[in-house]
């Protein structure tokens, strides 16, 4: 199996007791990556499947060293091998180490000691932060971003209670992406928070205020007029107000966040905060906002919440826009503009390479392709929107399909690319074609690749694979790239007479007759006879394959063809016709020549 990451090892390594080598079987389990991931995880290595055969008595632990690539860690992100045994339990081991040489090679490698055998692959997952909350209070910042702080104030809970935290970061490019699909966010929202993930015990509700300093950058496009300022500032506002869209001009400001003032001139813009809740955002109105500097901003939460996200506003939103762009937000963290490509090699156009690429680096991504040969016609589609462990199902339409689905009497798409955030999403098809008589009027084959997608969601177990929970039709496919193959060139080495039906002498423009003419015509000649004749094209290019490269079996199966293409009537009026063509196309000689070999003909066939 080609993974297209050369630099990854193509194998783990598995160090066990003596004799493990005899009962233990490791394979690729690649097929199975759409089910090994779930919510914010992705996949940076292969799937690989370790198991005992038969009923062996086997001894643990194990040490097993998967090789992976990550191309993106950074502070948010960190890996771990995920096992999932024999009843699709799935667990989590961090690993020892997550670089060394193995195999000759140095690289990552992830190495755990397990206690149970299954699937096994290395995933990339956001980093989530365990602590304790005393009775006496805790001033916490966070390891994976020492900007975000928690501030619990003493007996902030009744008893120490465990507490989890995880930040998934919303990028610039992110934003934008969701700002452009609406005028409403484009013109009102400035920047955004980290969303952060906030996991107490439901037992136990906050007692005294938890202080949040989450960043949330200013404004980039306005024009700051407070470097060399040292102060913070600080505007407050608590107590019960009115929700700021039901409120004055004046008073907006003050209700809903906190402005920067400068001496000439005062910004609108607006801190909001978004709490949600059993997976129901909402706007948190009643709060203290601090905007503080380097783009902190400060509030309390008097109650215990999900997820957490601060907004900054150039002018007021309503709540409904406000929790939208929530969900917008949350839904838009793991999905990716992808391209998918479809390209032929140089030297072999019927090894086509399907592959889904991100768009963002899709000129890069491309050359990579041409310098591992993939160089002919290339079909691009628009940008679909894919998500971690998303599949794409590949039917073919027309007179071109893959090897593996010629013979497939169900029609069920047995070509899928799971579509993987840091894996290299390749798909290897072998195209064939239908009929080989087809597209008589076209040099080439002629096809249809289709794309249906299939969501994470949609797929299920069953048995050793994956599956779609239903087997519903798969609706309309989000792309359709055309496909084309060389016809072959066929070559017929048989002898003319093997070709040749012959007709009683007797019949009007015996066979005889049509092979002596044949060998009198030059090639040009054939082509303007063709013409005179007034042969369909596709009659024309039936004859080429039927007769190869000679030209006198090019020349009888075109007067053969026109001869089975003319109505009953009296053998000298059809001589007459093809008399007539012939003098057309530049031979009148031969057209008397027909006219007295047929009257001969006539004659003797009357006398016998």
């Amino acid at each position: 199996m080609e993974d297209g990451q050369s630099h990854v090892p193509d194998a783990c390594f598995i160090r066990a007791p003596v004799g493990a080598a005899e009962v233990l079987s490791c394979e690729i389990a690649d097929a199975l990556s759409c089910l090994m991931v779930t919510g914010a995880e992705e996949l940076v290595s292969r799937v690989i499947r370790v198991k005992v055969q038969g009923r062996a008595n086997f001894h643990f632990p194990v040490t097993l060293v998967v090789p992976f690539c990550a191309r993106y860690r950074g502070n948010y992100r960190d890996v771990a091998v995920k096992i999932m045994d024999e009843e699709r339990r799935a667990s989590y081991v961090t690993p020892a180490t997550t670089e060394g040489t193995y195999g000759g090679q140095r690289g990552s490698f992830a190495e755990v000691r397990v206690y149970t055998l299954g699937l096994f692959a290395v995933v990339s997952c956001l980093k989530r932060e365990n602590y304790t909350v005393p009775r006496r209070g805790l001033s916490l910042k966070l390891s994976m971003d020492p900007r975000i702080c928690l501030s619990y104030l003493p007996g902030a809970f009744a008893a120490p209670v465990m507490a989890q935290t995880t930040i998934q970061p919303v990028d610039t490019v992110l934003l934008a992406a969701v700002k452009s699909r609406s005028d409403v966010y484009y013109y009102s929202v400035a920047s955004t928070s980290p969303l952060l993930y906030l996991a107490h015990p439901s037992s136990q509700p906050l007692r005294r205020p938890l202080t949040v300093t989450l960043p949330c950058p200013p404004n980039p496009e306005r024009k700051r007029d407070v470097r060399g300022r040292g102060k913070q500032t600080q505007r407050h506002h608590s107590g019960p107000v009115a929700p700021a869209w039901d409120q004055p001009a004046s008073n907006r400001v003050s209700a809903l966040g906190a402005s920067l003032k400068s001496p000439k001139e005062t910004s609108n813009e607006l801190l909001v905060v978004l709490v949600s809740r059993d997976k129901q955002w909402s706007v948190l109105e009643r709060v203290t906002v601090r905007n503080l500097q380097n783009g902190l901003a400060s509030f309390e939460l008097t109650e215990n919440f999900d997820r957490l996200l601060l907004v900054r506003l150039l002018s007021p939103l309503q709540p409904p826009h406000l929790t939208s762009l929530a969900e917008r937000l949350e839904e838009s963290v793991g999905c990716h503009a992808v391209t998918v490509v479809l390209q032929c090699r140089r030297d072999d156009p019927h090894a086509a390479l399907v592959a889904a690429l991100p768009s963002r680096d899709l000129s890069w991504e491309l050359n990579k392709l041409g310098a591992q040969g993939y160089g002919g016609p290339l079909e691009a589609s628009s940008d679909i929107s894919m998500c971690e462990g998303d599949q794409l199902l590949l039917r073919f339409s027309g007179n071109i399909t893959s090897t593996r689905t010629q013979n497939n009497p169900n029609d069920v798409p047995h070509e899928r690319l799971t579509f993987h955030t840091q894996r290299t999403n390749h798909l290897l098809v072998r195209l064939t074609e239908v009929d080989p008589f087809g597209n008589y009027s076209s040099p080439h084959y002629k096809g249809t690749a289709m794309f249906y997608k299939v969501t994470r969601g949609q797929l299920e177990w069953r048995g050793d694979g994956a599956a779609r929970m239903d087997m519903k039709p798969l609706g309309d496919p989000v792309c359709a790239l055309s496909l084309t193959l060389p016809k072959k060139v066929r070559s017929v080495n048989r002898l003319v007479t093997a070709r040749v039906k012959l007709c009683e002498e007797t019949d009007s423009l015996s066979d005889s007759l049509l092979l002596w003419l044949a060998g009198e015509l030059s090639e040009e000649e054939v082509a303007e006879l063709v013409l005179s004749l007034r042969l369909r094209r596709s009659a024309a290019q039936l004859v080429r394959l039927r007769a190869g490269d000679s030209l006198t079996s090019q020349a009888f199966q075109v007067l053969a063809t026109w001869r089975r293409g003319l109505p009953a009537a009296p053998h000298q009026l059809k001589a007459s016709q093809l008399a007539r063509c012939l003098a057309k196309s530049g031979r009148p000689d031969l057209a008397r020549e027909l006219l007295l070999r047929q009257a001969a003909a006539t004659r003797q066939g009357s006398l016998t």
